[in-house]
């Protein structure tokens, strides 16, 4: 009786997961995507100083991710290991 009632609870949480009206927007939201760029005519590129943006961004995370660490961070980390 009581694994009967787990799974009816379960399957009416699976099912009230996305509301109607999500399901609709992620409907409407897909459709735009789909549809848009063969109607819509094609955009000029951006300028190419536009361009060098993610570049940077990508490059200053390169640079943050493979800066040693402080003294002070590698000995609080070895406290836990």
């Amino acid at each position: 009786m009581l694994q009967s009632s787990q799974n009816s609870q379960r399957r009416l949480i699976s099912t009230s997961y996305f509301s109607l009206e999500s399901v609709v927007v992620l409907v409407g939201l897909t459709a735009s995507l789909l549809f848009l760029p063969l109607i819509l005519p094609p955009l000029p590129p951006p300028p190419f100083m536009l361009l060098l943006i993610p570049i940077g961004i990508m490059f200053l995370l390169m640079v943050l991710a493979l800066m040693p660490s402080s003294n002070n961070a590698k000995h609080v980390t070895s406290t836990y290991m």
